[in-house]
């Protein structure tokens, strides 16, 4: 019998500030473990969050995420709007894939000061932090992978409709 995959738990911010801009960040993962450096990356945005650690919440976890990628200090956290599981290794081995629980949260534009420093997200293979406009989500989304897929076509849905009254799983 195969075994089950190990499967991260992951909260995730969709934030979108008052002109409909929502934050992403830009990853950068190498091909492989033994990459160089100067090789090239497998390229992707996605909403900011991350990999919900013991003894924590969804909530406690993008409190901490949202500060330390952002340096966002947030009180309440929106809606639980979108779900999704993906399985990808991850470089050091440790999980199969990933569960993302997406939350949806409205802020003024601000610009990202990462708490923890430059340094150590580029450890956690952050290339870029950028406000991204609905038509420029459209316009890039043959040449650019986004994470969910499918952003692109999900996020006008929700701007124009509001948070669905349970979680939509959107795939990969």
């Amino acid at each position: 019998m195969a075994a089950r995959p190990r499967i991260r738990q992951s909260a995730r911010a969709l934030l979108v500030d008052h002109d409909h801009r929502v934050l992403l960040v830009q990853f950068a993962f190498p091909i492989s473990v033994d990459a160089a450096p100067h090789e090239p990356k497998r390229r992707v945005w996605a909403t900011p969050g991350g990999g919900i650690e013991a003894g924590e919440t969804a909530h406690d976890t993008l409190r901490r995420e949202l500060h330390e990628e952002l340096g966002l200090q947030i009180d309440s956290i929106g809606p639980l709007v979108w779900t999704r599981t993906f399985l990808v290794p991850f470089l050091d081995g440790s999980f199969d894939g990933q569960e993302d629980a997406f939350y949806f949260m409205r802020t003024p534009r601000f610009e990202p000061e990462p708490a923890i420093g430059w340094d150590r997200l580029r450890a956690e293979y952050v290339a870029e932090l950028r406000w991204w406009t609905v038509e420029e989500l459209r316009r890039a989304h043959a040449s650019t992978r986004f994470a969910p897929r499918r952003l692109p076509q999900l996020l006008p849905a929700l701007l124009a409709d509001g948070p669905p009254s349970s979680p939509l799983d959107v795939g990969e």
